[in-house]
């Protein structure tokens, strides 16, 4: 059974539309944590569009399970994670205009400025991880530049239906199975839902799966800790 981190962006996303002060985040995932889940997710993104420094700060001297910090491999950030020493960091690409994050990670074209980042958060012993697609070239790339994780983008699987869906959820077991066999600790996310989950969990070798938006969307009907619980039930069967 994969573990599973309760990504809680948009709980902050609420807060922020508003410019209020709730629903806190920091609640949210001290709930999740109580329901079962394995660690907590955020992003903190360049525009802080939902996530701020101070809920991150928070999360890391509050939470019993682990942080995983979300972020792009820009300076600002890098310092920013150098300073909080949070239990995980997972290096995301990001661009403003985007809705959510759209793909995985170009390593092959990045590799010289990755490896640096790479370096210098793993000299402060700070676990990374690489969002990628599925992709041999992508997984080879994180293996060379010292990455001991990857997360693979299951974005595609949850866009497509039939036929497609099942290409590319074979896709997603190869992928796991090669990083597996590069020595690579290897976890998956992005648009997993109560309906989509089970295959994915399914996968020999995944360690982790990181689900945000539908256990929050779940969450405004049936509360944090059911919606926490159900997902949990779903990716143990």
């Amino acid at each position: 059974m994969p573990k599973l981190g309760v990504n809680v962006d948009h709980i902050a996303t609420l807060r922020q539309a508003r410019g209020v002060d709730y629903p806190d985040p920091v609640t949210a995932a001290l709930l999740a944590e109580l329901a079962g889940c394995h660690g907590i997710v955020v992003h903190l993104r360049e525009d802080r569009r939902h996530i701020q420094e101070r809920d991150v700060r928070i999360l890391r001297a509050v939470l019993q399970t682990k942080l995983n910090l979300e972020m792009a491999a820009t300076e600002e950030m890098v310092s920013f994670a150098l300073d909080l020493c949070p239990d995980q960091v997972c290096l995301v690409p990001e661009r403003r205009e985007e809705l959510t994050t759209e793909g995985g990670l170009d390593v092959v074209k990045n590799e010289e400025g990755l490896t640096e980042v790479v370096s210098r958060l793993l000299e402060k012993k700070t676990p990374v991880s690489l969002f990628i697609d599925p992709e041999p070239l992508q997984i080879e790339a994180a293996r060379r530049i010292g990455a001991p994780m990857i997360e693979l983008h299951t974005g595609r699987y949850c866009e497509v239906k039939g036929a497609e869906r099942d290409k590319e959820l074979q896709n997603l077991k190869e992928a796991t199975s090669f990083g597996l066999r590069l020595g690579l600790i290897v976890n998956a996310g992005h648009g997993l839902n109560y309906q989509n989950v089970r295959p994915v969990a399914q996968i020999p070798g995944v360690e982790e799966l990181n689900i945000g938006h539908s256990i929050v969307a779940r969450a405004a009907l049936v509360g944090i800790e059911r919606a926490v619980r159900e997902m949990l039930e779903l990716i143990g069967e």
